[in-house]
């Protein structure tokens, strides 16, 4: 349920901003679909954001191409989840977009930012101060497995796992409280750059709020069947979902989801998920699923598909809610037989 402050501004507020001269229309930019979606609605009948990271491609490993490169040159205002997500910008919004505001949502003030867990067996219920503690242990012991494990695969893993400690799971936009936080920031900063129309992002971001208040509570009552049943997800990407949906993925396959688990893992994975009794295994458009066919074969396990960027949605305003809605659909079509 709402929970947290949102702070958009009030009409007296506004009517000083009506008083500064105009300027022209920002020219924005969004990095991934989700956070795009948000800015869109806010912007709705002042202008269209671009887009970053098109399609189904992922932030993780994502490259700039030179069409890229040029929308941050020409981009007023850049929208980012951080650098924990997108790696790639850490030193071209530095360069490229040099003069652009940049405006991070996991510096939000407020934003509800959780633990990363790691690949293997979560911590049943790891929410909360009292759970993240406890998390700290238990994930050093898989930390130094996963450790094992994919520096038998992959040397690469040590310095992802260095950067994503460094100030969590940026999966942030799952959880709508946090989207809602978001908003507010994004409107925030519009209205700074483009006092003309303060107006329109205001009255924009009061109605994305209700909209997401209501979200919240349509999804979690819908989940109600989906609760207690034992399920593993491809990255750990769900954590804000199913905290503020009070659902509990068991595990993941992946610590990276750009390297693929070593043989000696997929055999202590497989052990797991049946040990478990994981009714589902939840595979990402963004990522091969041979790893999940793999695993699930033999054990009776159903595989579903859950998609945290929205890959195969519509960029716009709505992709945002279609795309909370349709994991709430892939989980109960799932987990609710």
């Amino acid at each position: 349920m709402p929970n947290k402050a949102f702070a958009l501004l009030a009409p007296a507020a506004l009517a000083l901003f009506a008083a500064t001269p105009a300027l022209a229309a920002p020219n924005v930019v969004a990095t991934i679909k989700p956070l795009h979606s948000l800015v869109a609605g806010v912007m709705e009948g002042v202008g269209t954001p671009e887009l970053l990271i098109e399609g189904a491609a992922s932030p993780h490993g994502f490259s700039l191409r030179p069409s890229d490169a040029g929308k941050l040159e020409s981009a007023d205002l850049v929208f980012w989840i951080g650098e924990d997500l997108e790696t790639f910008l850490d030193g071209p919004l530095e360069t490229i977009s040099a003069n652009a505001t940049k405006i991070e949502m996991m510096d939000v003030e407020g934003m509800n930012i959780l633990e990363l867990r790691e690949g293997g067996l979560f911590e049943a219920h790891g929410h909360g101060d009292e759970g993240h503690e406890a998390h700290d242990d238990h994930d050093h012991e898989h930390d130094e497995h996963a450790h094992e494990d994919d520096h038998a695969d992959n040397h690469d893993h040590a310095d992802d796992h260095d950067h994503a400690h460094e100030h969590g799971d940026a999966h942030i936009w799952l959880d709508p409280q946090n989207a809602r936080l978001m908003v507010a920031a994004i409107a925030d900063a519009l209205i700074a750059a483009d006092p003309e129309n303060a107006q329109t992002y205001n009255a924009n971001g009061q109605a994305l709020a209700a909209r997401l208040d209501a979200l919240q509570a349509e999804i979690d009552a819908r989940l109600a069947p989906a609760r207690g049943t034992p399920f593993f997800v491809f990255h750990d990407a769900y954590h804000a979902f199913e905290e503020s949906f009070d659902i509990e993925a068991t595990g993941s396959f992946t610590v990276n989801p750009e390297i693929a688990p070593g043989a000696g893992r997929l055999t202590e994975i497989r052990a797991i998920v049946e040990q478990q009794g994981a009714a589902c295994l939840f595979a990402e458009p963004q990522f091969s699923p041979q790893v999940i066919e793999t695993i699930a074969d033999g054990t009776g396990a159903r595989i579903g598909t859950l998609d945290p960027l929205g890959a195969a949605i519509a960029d716009g305003p709505e992709l945002y809610f279609t795309l909370m809605n349709t994991m709430a659909d892939s989980l109960l079509d799932c987990l609710a037989d």
